[in-house]
């Protein structure tokens, strides 16, 4: 049996995506709620803004959204500066941030209600609430 090139990727990409099932709360019925994650935050660049985000909303620099590589959008999400003890909630919106040990890429303004926007990055923790 031979396999063409476009056979072949498809087979990987179905590998790639059956394997992902296995993230918590995956599936029919998954339920992430309490799921939580530490690590450091982002926010977006200026540049960004109205531009569509994963879930083909605009991005607003105002709304407290978030991107994250996994969570389900609509997600809301507590976020948790670690050094400070200020939190507040997000919903999730987009995909990424996809440079390693950001956990969360914040709105603008859902960064700046827990930390200093010239930081540029927080230390957080996170935790599915909704």
């Amino acid at each position: 049996m031979q396999l063409t090139i476009k056979a072949l990727v498809l087979l990987v990409v179905l590998a790639v995506i059956s394997g992902c099932s296995s993230m918590p709360g995956s599936g029919a019925g998954g339920n992430w709620v309490g799921h939580t994650e530490s690590g450091q935050a982002s926010f977006y660049a200026d540049r960004y803004e109205n531009r569509k985000t994963a879930s083909g909303e605009r991005y607003k620099a105002r709304q407290n959204t978030a991107a994250h590589r996994t969570l389900p959008f609509g997600s809301q999400v507590r976020v948790t500066n670690v050094r400070n003890g200020r939190s507040v909630v997000v919903r999730i919106n987009d995909r990424g941030p996809f440079v390693r040990g950001r956990v969360i890429d914040l709105s603008r303004s859902a960064f700046a209600s827990i930390g200093d926007t010239s930081a540029g990055l927080l230390k957080v923790r996170m935790e599915v609430i909704k």
